[in-house]
């Protein structure tokens, strides 16, 4: 596996197109764009997110994080959004890893594992089978209404490095992350790249100083997690 030597910045939860501007102009790699979810911030239509998408230039990624479970309905979703990434925040339940792939060549894939305990580890190395790349969240997709991100929370770092360790694909690192304590998830995680949403925003709107400051504290740092080829 190589190596990243810079910590890649995704920022999500993207509402606007002044929104995306804004991330682009601070340095983000990516940008993550919510569609329909069970709970949590910044939720779009997906013809906004198609609007949004056409703005971004080439060298930013977009991802659209879909709670879609099945291969059929996220590509039909992914016909109108047209991002670069599927970001997978749910089980996939009906369909293969392998047939999305069929139906989108050229689509990167990347699957949310919600930290909940040693027992992610395996789930991860499991999905990393299948994917481009692994995010890490603290959702909880079990609880009555689903938790499949979005909610400020941090989890277990410890069980964030063992999955480091074990994948042999990127890992993005989400999860409670801000200015105060990005340093250090880097330095004990090690990931390609750091997923914000709530960390940077104020009142519900992205943030300029929030997201200078998070930016900041991110370029000091080195990644570790891999290269997404």
């Amino acid at each position: 596996m190589e190596h990243a030597t810079l910590t890649r910045v995704k920022v999500c939860c993207i509402m606007t197109p002044d929104e995306a501007s804004m991330a682009v102009r601070a340095g983000a790699h990516a940008i993550g764009l919510v569609s329909a979810m069970p709970s949590g911030p910044g939720p779009i239509d997906d013809v906004l997110i198609a609007s949004i998408v056409r703005h971004v230039p080439p060298a930013v990624s977009t991802f659209v994080l879909t709670s879609r479970q099945s291969v059929q309905g996220i590509v039909a979703q992914h016909r109108t959004v047209n991002t670069t990434t599927i970001q997978i925040v749910d089980r996939l339940l009906e369909g293969t890893y392998e047939e999305l792939r069929d139906a989108l060549p050229g689509v990167k894939l990347v699957q949310v594992i919600h930290v909940s305990g040693p027992g992610s580890v395996e789930e991860a190395a499991e999905a990393a089978l299948h994917v481009d790349a692994v995010l890490l969240d603290s959702g909880r997709p079990n609880a009555a209404v689903k938790e499949l991100g979005g909610t400020g929370r941090v989890h277990d770092w410890s069980v964030s490095a063992a999955i480091r360790e074990r994948i042999g694909v990127p890992l993005f690192l989400a999860g409670g992350l801000h200015a105060g304590n990005v340093a250090e998830a880097i330095r004990e995680v090690g990931p390609y790249g750091v997923d914000v949403c709530s960390g940077v925003r104020t009142g519900g709107q992205l943030d300029p100083a929030k997201l200078a400051a998070f930016m900041d504290a991110v370029r000091g740092h080195r990644g570790s997690g891999g290269v997404v080829s």
